[in-house]
């Protein structure tokens, strides 16, 4: 028997040291939006990881290229003519800075219950891969 754990709540802390050009497309659901960023951790030996945000949360997150912040993020992986491939995709975002958390100001984030340190319930999450309309 397989045991799932719910409310795992992955993130990815880093600066974003790039922003891909905005992609556009038409799938059987309509008209959809995707804008790719590339963190580089913080770490001894940094790693580049390209995420990226759906929808109108581009507009909502409004990312800007050297930034510092923490992504909420999804990881999802699936298979096309017998290779894989691999989504990081962002649902909230974090900056500590200016303590601001998925593009609500800090001041309505008082009302949010500790256990979630102000972050974006799971709700907020991306739709399921199977509606993506990408070939992969």
């Amino acid at each position: 028997m397989t045991e799932f754990i719910n409310n795992i709540v992955m993130e990815l802390k880093g600066k974003i040291i790039d922003i891909l050009p905005e992609e556009k497309g038409q799938g059987k659901n309509g008209e959809w939006r995707k804008q790719s960023y590339i963190f580089e951790t913080q770490e001894q030996y940094p790693k580049k990881v390209c995420a990226e945000v759906w929808g109108d949360k581009i507009d909502g997150f409004n990312i800007k290229k050297g930034e510092e912040l923490t992504a909420k993020i999804n990881i999802d992986s699936r298979e096309y003519n017998g290779k894989w491939y691999t989504n990081v995709k962002i649902w909230a975002v974090d900056r500590a800075s200016d303590g601001n958390v998925g593009g609500i100001p800090n001041a309505q984030n008082d009302n949010l219950p500790p256990a979630t340190g102000g972050m974006s319930a799971p709700q907020d999450a991306p739709p399921p891969s199977e509606d993506d309309e990408l070939p992969f």
